[in-house]
């Protein structure tokens, strides 16, 4: 009806909370953009013939069904407006407002001034009519039923509010949201989906079932349908038949302005029950938060169970010692600790992360909503668990250091032996039948040459004993090492060296006596082969060097550094330089050999034996000719350690090369880390997006730290226990990634729940960057939380007044003691920015909750069953009904049933006690003390 206009002014024209919503901006132009006008409902243009039989008999109904109240009606709508008196009185009963007096008069000036009083109380009303009373006096039909069309908009659709929608789109919406349960029914608009009648059987059975059986309709059965909807509003609902169902089925398109009228007064008489509605919809959004924080909670107690089940069964083995005492047995223990370390523990620590996580999302989701703090099961607080993979990192260091100690331990060990047993084996060879030697009394049978040859021969004897000292010496002393270190066998290599200590004693004892004997004999010893004599006294030192030169050249060497074995290869190099010497001394010796076989030979004697000495000359070449050989074996040996020396350096400087690069990124990781969290740059969502990126850039480094763990297997597989090329080890490097690791997750989760608080406490961003820019001005430590002098001047640079008298010191003291309960003395972040969105917005509360089921049961102290399972999920009816709480007022089940979705209907039905109260009806349920516990303020 481009005729008329409605135009809102702000006051009149829209309902004072549509007003408050948005500034009123939005809901009025929804409104205003319905009321513009048609283009093919200009003045002169011809509405449709069908479209406006089928709007004279719906308006007409209309007016009627309002006429009928002060006892009148219309027959003829074009005719029976015409003097305007009708029109007032249809004006003054939708209105519940008094119009000026009517004219009585029946001349033409008379109706024209009626009309002008309706129209202008229209017009007061903020519609804007483009319409004369002269074409209403003059019966023009179509201007009339523009006029009406506007009335109805005014007065009965413009009042339709429906989750912020109003007027056409409100209307839409609750037809949508009632009927949507409901098969074969979708309303999308005013003008076809109708059509079938199913949509108005559904409207009536939603809010009245027991008028009709919906199940029994069909949609093959249109005209059915319609008569049966329109004859049970008007015998039930007190609906006039405003539309005619033949034309609803045969038109293609019906008129929707016609359609909206009729479907406008279900609305109307259906009024109460959208309020129920309303106050279902606060109990579900009340209910689900509590579910989710029951799930949330249970989650919580099953994953620390699990994390500290795990940790209790790994502990034992981490700190068992027992060890069988082999290099390979102990080996095995450490690629076994090192199999835990790249896959058990990863994602056990993941785990752990997760729990943090969930456990302060939590906490948070349950400050925003008034509920009391979550405090899991004894032993499985957060602080219990730190405490518990605190003491798991802790056996995991005393194990692995004992590992490597241990490793260290037996290659000393086996070297040790090999070294002892060698050593050993050499002493007992030279000792062998000594003492039967020294025991002999040769000497008493001897010439006086035999004799000084003997006394010749012991002096050389003892010069090889005090040779021999050195080798005794330090047979003990690595026996005495092998005893610190706790050889198994020890008793074995006590029992050996204390048999050769005896012997070496007993040689000591025997050789003195001997000596004393051979010195008396000596007097009368006159002649000595001066040769033999000065042979023996250069074959029993170079023998004695000879036999040191051969078991430094076999001796084996354990090192460890590269610089060691420089240091054995000079030395080598300093003994090959000696070697011109002791060519020289054996070309003397054996010269003194063939002199004196050449004496012999020129004398034609036969060459006696050497008295002084039992060094032979072949023995002496023997002894030689195998140093010469063992020289380049020693070489050999040596380059090849020398090689395996280089080898483990390029280990290190491969391991060094590749952590010097690791370890920088990941401090400065945590030092871009560092910088994020003190100042937050953009959006909440913008910082948000920026860790994720450095968890995915964590994420796609982590094969950097698997290559350095393959360097690092090298190297102890190598047992390279130093590296001088890089402060880093892989322990400080892990420690540092997980740290990293988890940093970046907790953060990502502290982002989250500001984001949450934002959305659940009304707060903006703008009031958010506001908050953490004052707490980081104040932070000058960049520790993330206040101390009291610190946390008072942010609350006063934020706008509060606290005075410097002692009343502002007992107001900021309250403050003090809701962000700090436990009084540990600081004010962490996360308290402040729980503190601010409390003061900055508006929460639910016990009231308003205790309000929604008042609502519900129709003003009743309690509710039913039925209503809770009608209104809420069946879940959440159910919890309501059945809970273990103690008694107090309630509500009936048959009202929770009825106005809540049916499952939290059946969650609230669980959780609550039958209503005790005299004026308590059967099936009734106490709503106040159960509003009361879900806020922590009584048990549930």
């Amino acid at each position: 009806m481009s005729a008329y206009v409605y135009e809102s002014n702000g006051q009149n024209g829209m309902p004072s909370k549509q007003r408050a919503a948005n500034g009123g901006h939005s809901q009025r132009n929804s409104v205003d953009d319905y009321m513009m006008p048609e283009e093919e409902w200009e003045r002169e243009a011809v509405l449709d013939p069908a479209w406006e039989r089928q709007q004279k008999k719906t308006f007409t109904a209309w007016c009627n069904s309002h006429l009928r109240k002060v006892g009148t009606s219309i027959e003829n709508i074009e005719e029976d407006f015409q003097n305007g008196l009708k029109l007032m009185l249809l004006l003054e009963v939708i209105s519940n407002e008094q119009l000026p007096k009517p004219d009585r008069g029946r001349m033409r000036f008379h109706k024209i001034a009626n009309v002008n009083k309706a129209l202008d109380f229209i017009t007061s009303k903020g519609v804007k009519l483009m319409v004369g009373a002269e074409e209403i006096v003059d019966g023009n039909l179509k201007m009339t039923l523009g006029m009406i069309w506007t009335i109805i908009l005014r007065f009965a659709i413009q009042d339709i509010s429906v989750e912020e929608m109003s007027a056409k789109e409100g209307l839409l919406l609750w037809c949508q949201r009632k009927t949507s349960p409901y098969k074969n029914v979708n309303v999308q608009n005013f003008h076809t989906s109708f059509k079938d009648g199913l949509a108005f059987c559904a409207l009536i059975h939603r809010h009245r079932p027991d008028l009709l059986d919906y199940s029994k309709l069909t949609k093959d059965d249109p005209l059915s349908n319609l008569n049966l909807a329109f004859d049970i509003a008007e015998k039930h609902l007190d609906i006039p038949k405003m539309l005619d169902a033949e034309e609803i089925n045969n038109s293609i398109k019906s008129d929707e302005k016609v359609v909206m009228t009729y479907v406008s007064s279900y609305y109307h008489a259906f009024s109460t029950t959208q309020k129920a509605e309303q106050a279902a919809s606060r109990i579900c959004k009340v209910l689900t938060i509590n579910q989710e924080n029951e799930q949330m909670m249970e989650e919580y107690e099953r994953l620390a169970s699990d994390l500290l089940e795990w940790i209790k069964q790994k502990r034992p083995w981490l700190e068992n010692r027992a060890t069988d005492n082999t290099l390979d047995g102990t080996q095995a223990k450490l690629g076994e600790f090192r199999d835990y370390c790249r896959s058990q523990k990863p994602p056990k620590l993941s785990q752990k992360a997760k729990l943090e996580t969930d456990f302060n999302t939590l906490q948070t989701r349950l400050r925003l909503s008034n509920r009391p703090a979550f405090t899991p099961n004894e032993g499985k607080l957060l602080a219990d668990i730190v405490d518990a993979w605190k003491g798991l990192e802790l056996a995991e260091k005393g194990f692995e250091d004992w590992l490597l100690k241990e490793l260290r331990r037996l290659e000393r060990l086996d070297h040790l032996v090999k070294k002892f047993q060698h050593k050993c084996d050499i002493h007992e060879e030279w000792s062998n039948g000594k003492i039967d030697l020294l025991k002999s009394s040769d000497f008493k049978q001897c010439s006086l040459n035999d004799l000084r040859a003997l006394s010749r021969k012991h002096l050389a004897f003892e010069s090889d004993l005090a040779a021999h000292q050195d080798r005794v010496e330090q047979i003990a002393a690595i026996a005495q090492e092998l005893n610190v270190l706790g050889y198994e066998k020890i008793q074995a290599i006590n029992q050996r060296c204390q048999k050769l200590c005896n012997e070496w004693d007993e040689l000591g004892d025997l050789t003195q006596k001997r000596r004393s004997t051979l010195t008396d004999a000596e007097k009368i010893v006159e002649r000595i082969d001066s040769l033999f004599l000065e042979y023996a006294k250069k074959a029993a030192p170079y023998s004695n060097w000879l036999d040191g030169a051969r078991e430094d050249l076999i001796d084996m060497f354990f090192i460890h550094t590269l610089d060691e074995i420089c240091g054995l290869i000079e030395a080598h190099n300093q003994f090959k330089a000696t070697l011109g010497d002791a060519d020289a001394e054996y070309k003397t010796i054996m010269r003194l050999v063939d002199d004196a076989q050449q004496t012999s030979k020129d004398n034609n004697l036969d060459l006696p034996p050497n008295p002084y000495t039992n060094i032979q000359s072949e023995e002496i070449k023997s002894k030689w000719n195998e140093v010469q050989a063992l020289v380049p074996q020693r070489d050999q040996d040596l380059q090849t350690e020398y090689a395996k020396q280089q080898q483990n350096e390029r280990f290190r400087l491969q391991f060094a090369q590749k952590a010097n690069v690791v370890g920088p990124w990941i401090e400065r990781q945590h030092e871009l880390l560092q910088q994020l969290t003190v100042q937050v740059v953009g959006t909440l969502e913008q910082h948000q997006k920026k860790l994720e990126t450095m968890e995915t850039s964590a994420a796609q480094y982590r094969p950097h730290i698997d290559e350095l763990e393959k360097y690092n297997q090298q190297i102890q597989e190598c047992m390279i226990f130093e590296n001088r090329h890089t402060p880093y080890t892989m322990e400080v490097i892990r420690v540092a990634w997980e740290q990293l690791h988890t940093q970046l997750t907790r953060q990502i989760a502290e982002i989250k729940n500001q984001i949450y608080t934002l959305e659940k406490k009304g707060i903006s961003e703008e009031q958010m960057n506001e908050f953490r820019a004052a707490f980081a001005h104040f932070d000058k430590s960049r520790s993330r939380r206040l101390d009291p002098k610190e946390f008072r001047s942010c609350l006063i640079a934020c706008g509060y007044n606290i005075r410097e008298d002692r009343q502002g010191d007992a107001d900021f003291q309250r403050i003090m003691a809701n962000v700090d309960p436990t009084h540990t003395g600081f004010v962490t972040f996360e308290s402040f920015l729980d503190f601010m969105t409390r003061e900055c917005s508006e929460e639910d509360s016990v009231d308003q909750l205790t309000l929604a089921f008042k609502t519900l049961s129709a003003d009743k102290p309690y509710i039913t069953a039925e209503v809770l399972k009608r209104e809420l999920p069946p879940d959440q009816a159910h919890w309501c009904i059945h809970g273990d709480s103690p008694s107090r007022p309630y509500i009936t089940a048959e009202v929770l049933k009825r106005e809540l979705p049916p499952d939290q209907a059946h969650w609230c039905i669980q959780r609550m006690k039958p209503y005790t109260g005299a004026d308590g009806v059967p099936g009734s349920y106490d709503y106040k003390t159960f509003s009361s516990a879900l806020y922590g303020e009584s048990d549930l």
